[in-house]
């Protein structure tokens, strides 16, 4: 009779530890060469509840009902071992904007390439131009889209006038009230426009502006319903989208993982054995995911099956935030050293780096090992 296998070995400590929070770290980003981290907190009543940089700017948006857009600091400390974080420099303000931040909502980002016609602009005004995604200013069960740098708004009230549309449920309840914006992801598709809505009843939607003739919209018109569907029983607490936008998955208080596939609008649940879930990121590749839980544990799972890839374990309590740095295929593949003088070598270690921030203040860096096979 053969010997029982050895059980496999616990997961490796985080390879960084960064202490420089004083309260809850709500938001991460990291740009896309690898080279900057961002996160935001829940200090006061002005905490972050989105950071992301575009281009040479960083765009946060807070609870004091603002989104403000900066100049980015081209020179900050480095990180190392377990210390805080040296004081950063404080980056220039170019412009801000008033938006609503009743829904703790965070934008969603659209970068325009030159000569994009969604826009209305011509390729003039299109040399840094974006469409970013909001809840609306007056009604929290709607969504605005606005203009980069101009500030001005584009589409206003989506939601409020609905066309009738595919329903899909898988409790019975039926077409009911959505509650309020919980998340949003704003994307084009075939050239035309369409933002995907996560809601606090549970519901998520997919909606596409068809006015080919229009670039602007009010009080919602001209965008139809393209499926609605209802796959968590609770709010939906974040919302993550492949790159290509051609899945997404949601989490909640519940027990289930939604998986949404974008292009033949076709839903579907995965039951963990862990309620309670406040956050998701997917890999760049769109293979692995991961979930930040309530009882701040990361679990990583594979978005095709959804057989579980393991489970990191530092944080304490309530994991709010995750993010995957770009995978090595995604930039300098071809560069065996960068311009800042990071080996090949370091560089596919930070490729396989995944950021999680929770309610203990802390941000751990995790150095991700045999996640290939998915």
């Amino acid at each position: 009779m053969s010997e029982p296998s050895p059980p496999p070995p616990p997961p490796p400590p985080p390879r960084h530890i960064l202490r420089s929070h004083s309260s809850t770290v709500t938001t991460l980003f990291i740009s896309l060469d690898n080279e900057r981290i961002y996160s935001g907190d829940a200090h006061n009543n002005h905490g972050l509840l989105g950071v992301q940089e575009w281009g040479a700017n960083i765009i946060t948006q807070g609870c004091d009902n603002k989104l403000h857009v900066w100049l980015r600091v081209e020179e900050l400390p480095g990180i190392g071992g377990s210390a805080a974080l040296s004081e950063s420099p404080i980056p220039v303000l170019q412009y801000s904007m008033d938006v609503n931040a009743l829904n703790y909502c965070r934008f969603s980002l659209m970068p325009l390439p030159p000569n994009d016609s969604i826009s209305g602009l011509s390729s003039k005004d299109q040399s840094n131009e974006a469409l970013i995604a909001l809840p609306n200013l007056v009604e929290s069960s709607e969504a605005d889209i606005w203009s980069l740098p101009s500030c001005s708004r584009v589409h206003a009230a989506i939601g409020k006038q609905e066309r009738n549309g595919p329903i899909l449920s898988t409790d019975g309840r039926g077409n009911q009230a959505t509650g309020i914006v919980m998340s949003l992801h704003l994307f084009e598709h075939d050239g035309a426009l369409r933002i995907l809505i996560a809601y606090e009843s549970g519901n998520v939607a997919l909606r596409e502006f068809d006015k080919s003739d229009r670039t602007t919209s009010v009080e919602g018109l001209g965008w139809k319903v393209l499926w609605k569907v209802k796959l968590h029983a609770e709010a939906i607490m974040a919302m993550a989208v492949t790159n290509d936008d051609s899945m997404a998955l949601t989490v909640s208080a519940d027990y289930l993982i939604g998986r949404y596939d974008l292009s033949s609008f076709v839903a579907e649940t995965h039951r963990t054995n862990h309620p309670g879930n406040g956050a998701v990121a997917i890999r760049d590749d769109g293979r692995v995911c991961a979930v930040g839980g309530w009882d701040g544990r990361i679990r990583l799972y594979s978005t095709k099956s959804f057989k579980p890839l393991g489970t990191l374990k530092y944080h304490k309590t309530g994991c709010q935030a995750v993010a995957f740095a770009q995978t090595l295929s995604a930039y300098r593949s071809d560069e065996d050293e960068d311009g800042d003088g990071m080996s090949k070598q370091e560089m596919e270690e930070r490729s396989r780096w995944l950021i999680g921030g929770a309610k203990d203040k802390l941000i751990t860096i995790w150095s991700l090992m045999a996640l290939k096979r998915t």
